[in-house]
């Protein structure tokens, strides 16, 4: 076997910015200038979780070998299959290979954090004998960071470009849309309207952090997207950062950035899906010890202005319904509960996110909705 790694981190797509150092590389979905700014760890940590990252290359190696080391943050009752990653070879995917990571186990209660080590591991792809060439796609995991040590391919054999061309589609949301409970990387709802639509993926959803941030949409402004999503909401009222009047001229604020550099590219705002204790009560939301997602009682003196679920829908749906009939006639609302609404809850996991057979469902009713007429038509 042969180290193929300087060659196999240009093939790698779906991602912002490479940092490569002396232990390895690491893949991240937000820019520099905002992690450094921020100064959050688990910022870094969610930005470094490469959901919808694969590597896509042409080769005629009967075998593709990666040394990865893998963290994943877990909250004290949870236990962990493995990292999964999924190959697809000429199309067709394959069987899940999975790694063990290593594990930080998150106090919700107190956020005192217990690392569990595992090191690194080795991944390996078996792509059969006797083929010239095909293409392959590898996707690395959706609810681990990655940093990636080494990739191998048969001595004498190659990487190659995989042909571009598929036009890119850019998604930006929560944890809902990063999707850290799927079964496997291609399951995560992005990734399979993605797969089904033709369309490459660039899934900027980073847990806990869809704020209308300014480096998100600047960022969104500067990519060749053919086709833009927004999953808004429910981290504003996760972490109650904003009251309806700030809400309104944030959200503005962002899609005027993004508009600078796509005036004509079709927009769909994905408004929040069901989280039932925050429908009708303002964040911030916080875990019991049950480990199940709870708001906190607040004095009715700061109730003006506060932000539940229903209430960031219906501002959504009101501020839309303005730049319509400004004239961004490209601009549309997909309603969040109807991809993942009150039917729906008992494939939550704990109150606030879908489990695999929820995102599923996403990915089936988006596609009913975005297309083949909607906004990634």
């Amino acid at each position: 076997m042969q180290s193929v790694l300087e060659t196999a981190v240009d093939r790698v797509v779906g991602v912002l910015e490479t940092t490569i150092d002396a232990t390895g590389v690491i893949f991240h979905r937000t820019p520099a200038t905002a992690r450094a700014r921020m100064a959050d760890d688990y910022f870094d940590l969610m930005s470094a979780v490469p959901s919808g990252v694969r590597l896509e290359a042409l080769t005629d190696t009967p075998v593709l070998e990666f040394d990865v080391e893998l963290t994943r943050d877990l909250l004290p009752h949870m236990t962990s299959p493995g990292s999964t990653f999924d190959l697809v070879v000429d199309g067709v995917l394959q069987d899940p290979v999975r790694a063990a990571e290593n594990l930080v186990i998150v106090d919700p209660a107190t956020l005192e954090m217990e690392f569990r080590p595992a090191g690194p591991a080795t991944v390996r792809f078996e792509l059969g004998e006797g083929v010239a060439e095909r293409r392959v796609e590898i996707w690395f995991p959706a609810s681990s960071m990655l940093k990636l040590l080494d990739v191998r391919v048969a001595t004498g054999t190659s990487l190659r470009p995989a042909p571009a061309g598929a036009p890119l589609w850019v998604h930006h949301g929560s944890s809902i849309s990063q999707c850290s409970q799927a079964d496997r990387p291609t399951e995560t709802w992005p990734a399979t309207v993605a797969r089904e639509t033709g369309r490459s993926l660039l899934n900027l959803a980073i847990g806990g952090h869809c704020q209308l941030d300014q480096f998100m949409a600047r960022t969104i402004r500067d990519l060749p997207a053919s086709a833009i999503s927004l999953e808004l909401g429910t981290n504003v009222v996760n972490f109650d950062t904003m009251r309806e009047r700030t809400f309104a001229s944030a959200f503005h604020g962002f899609l005027d950035t993004v508009r600078d550099g796509h005036p004509n590219t079709p927009i769909a705002i994905v408004t929040p899906i069901i989280c039932p204790v925050a429908e009708q009560r303002p964040g911030p939301t916080l875990f019991s010890t049950d480990y199940q997602v709870r708001t906190v009682e607040r004095p009715s003196e700061l109730a003006a202005g506060a932000l539940s679920l229903t209430r960031v829908r219906e501002v959504l749906v009101r501020e839309v319904d303005v730049r319509v009939k400004e004239g961004d006639t490209k601009l549309s609302v997909i309603d969040g509960l109807s991809l993942f609404g009150p039917g729906d809850i008992q494939d939550m996991t704990d109150g606030l996110h879908p489990n695999a057979a929820g995102y599923r469902k996403m990915a089936a009713r988006f596609l009913a909705l975005a297309g083949p007429h909607g906004p990634l038509g």
